[in-house]
């Protein structure tokens, strides 16, 4: 799958020049010759990386930047900037960019720091998405300890969260109270196995459409409970 790249830049000769050469890299290239168009063409084609040149008419690359990072947190940014202006490569970073190039450049320059932004962004992907556990339309995320249905947060208990979360992670096996309560209360536990009974009341409610005939929490007789495999 190709890669796409938004070049913002006002002078369409270096716009045209750059162009052609990540084509020439197997790219796909939007355009845009303003602060204002490359946001908007941002927002539509959700490019993979974007070249701002510091100096742009309307609204300067500067915001671009900022308005492109808190819109799109994996978008690779990189900052065309004048040789001379080392302010602007420290402001750059500061409005979130990952890395900048001076005029006058070498193409082949960029298009390295280009693939190896990718390479950067493609590890960090791969990173994020070995922290989600994912049962449609549930989503777990074991960084954060937040469950999600349907995108939309859940406010669960620390408890009901290590539940959701052997669940997911076991779809179809059937828990007994007693292991349950091992897992997530601990084996030092001293009390009564109704209390897994309650919390599972109460995540039903949170979860399920109507808690009363439970959808995904299946309740096993004289075992305990389980997931539902669908």
């Amino acid at each position: 799958m190709k890669n796409k790249i938004l070049i913002v830049e006002d002078e369409s000769s270096i716009r045209g020049f750059l162009k052609i050469n990540f084509q020439r890299n197997d790219f796909i290239v939007i355009e845009a010759s303003t602060g204002e168009e490359g946001i908007q063409k941002a927002h539509l084609e959700k490019p993979d990386i974007a070249i701002l040149d510091v100096m742009l008419p309307g609204i300067d690359g500067f915001q671009v930047c900022e308005n492109l990072r808190k819109s799109f947190s994996n978008i690779g940014i990189i900052m065309l900037t004048a040789k001379t202006q080392d302010m602007d490569k420290i402001m750059g970073l500061e409005f979130g960019a990952d890395d900048y190039v001076s005029k006058p450049f070498n193409p082949l320059e960029l298009i390295l720091r280009v693939k190896a932004l990718l390479r950067r962004i493609d590890n960090k992907k791969s990173e994020e998405d070995s922290n989600i556990i994912e049962y449609l339309p549930f989503k777990i995320d074991t960084y954060e300890q937040k469950v999600y249905k349907n995108d939309e947060e859940l406010d669960l208990t620390p408890k009901e969260y290590m539940i959701m979360k052997i669940f997911l992670e076991n779809p179809g096996k059937a828990f007994s109270r007693n292991e349950l309560l091992n897992l997530v209360w601990g084996y030092n536990y001293v009390g009564d196995t109704k209390i897994v009974d309650v919390n599972i009341r109460r995540l039903r409610t949170k979860i399920e459409e109507c808690s009363s005939s439970p959808k995904y929490i299946e309740t096993v007789w004289g075992t305990g409970y389980r997931w539902k495999k669908i």
